[in-house]
């Protein structure tokens, strides 16, 4: 099994579906590796990184070709101002792509998330292999904030921001979700967990309302802003769930990805759980799952394979485009935010 990628979809507001292209309030981004039939030395020249769909339904790549990107963040009051996750740490770029830099010096690479913090956004968060960083200046520099962190087990794979108050961030580690209400001075637990945190999204009609996913201790719910969790039976727990999306344009339905178990969604708000591969290729390796506030589709990326879709929240699957790709991060932006 390859190893979990970090994943972070975030949304912030949405539209009903069905909307016409015109009225489209939202950039759908993906972070992506489009490399079918590429060994090393191959002359095959693949495309991977960053990509928005377009209007017309066609996925376009900007920035960098780079096959270890795995999460993108974007400033809220510039959309030219962009942060990304690599092998080397944490790139920065300040005219929508074009340039970049490296923020991070020599301890601090392989960045697994970033999360820039929507109440203070000169504040940007970064999930390493080895704990966490924070940056106060836009990513001119960055420093360790891990007081609270356990000195084994604070490989973190996943940040979430509290979007309703600064300073308010989980970080999903291999020892269970940590807390910090004072933009990473402290961080407490908030559920012990015996294997890595693998998500950790925020209902975007609910702002009290928290999922997460681990890799063997199943799924679980916080319905009061993150202090108290419950895990769901409903879902498998064996093998690991990779991540989970919500739904934006329904608040009743939520889908999670997983490599043994293929997609499973909720349509009653998370109390009950179906699986739902219908089209999907076997094995069903979801790597992601994501979902377009556009529209309502429902994306899954099967592991080297494709992106598919659903109209009809899983019941039913196609194959779309990117033959041959893994997606590893799904991120919706508003337009007006230009």
């Amino acid at each position: 099994m390859p190893r979990l990628l970090c994943t972070c979809f975030l949304t912030l507001l949405f539209t009903t579906p069905g909307s016409a292209a015109a009225s489209r309030a939202y950039d759908f981004f993906i972070c992506a590796n489009v490399n079918r039939d590429y060994v090393i030395g191959s002359e095959i020249v693949t495309v991977n990184g960053l990509f928005r769909l377009g209007d017309e339904g066609e996925w376009h790549h900007f920035g960098v070709n780079d096959t270890t990107i795995s999460a993108l963040a974007i400033d809220p009051r510039n959309r030219d101002v962009l942060y990304t996750t690599t092998l080397n740490g944490l790139w920065h770029s300040r005219d929508g792509g074009r340039n970049w830099r490296i923020a991070n010096g020599w301890d601090m690479t392989e960045g697994r998330d970033v999360a820039v913090d929507p109440n203070a956004p000169d504040t940007i968060y970064l999930a390493l292999p080895d704990g966490i960083a924070v940056s106060t200046d836009r990513a001119q520099t960055l420093e360790r904030r891990e007081n609270g962190l356990p000195d084994r087990g604070k490989y973190t794979q996943a940040l979430e921001i509290d979007r309703t108050t600064a300073g308010r961030v989980f970080a999903g580690t291999a020892s269970g979700i940590y807390l910090t209400e004072d933009h990473g001075g402290f961080w407490q637990r908030v559920l012990p967990t015996e294997t890595t945190v693998n998500d950790i999204q925020q209902s975007p009609h609910d702002p009290a309302t928290w999922l997460a996913v681990t890799d063997t201790d199943g799924a679980w719910i916080s319905r009061d802003r993150g202090l108290r969790w419950s895990q769901i039976a409903a879902l498998p727990s064996e093998e690991a769930l990779y991540n989970v999306a919500f739904d934006p344009t329904d608040p009743d339905r939520l889908a999670v990805a997983s490599w043994t178990y293929g997609t499973w969604t909720s349509e009653d708000g998370g109390e009950n759980w179906g699986e739902r591969n219908a089209g999907l290729p076997l094995p069903h390796r979801v790597m992601r799952v994501g979902v377009n506030p556009n529209t309502g589709r429902l994306y899954a990326s099967v592991y080297k394979k494709t992106l598919y879709f659903s109209d009809n929240f899983g019941r039913t699957w196609s194959p779309e485009q990117l033959e041959g790709s893994l997606v590893t991060h799904f991120l919706t932006v508003p337009r007006n935010d230009r």
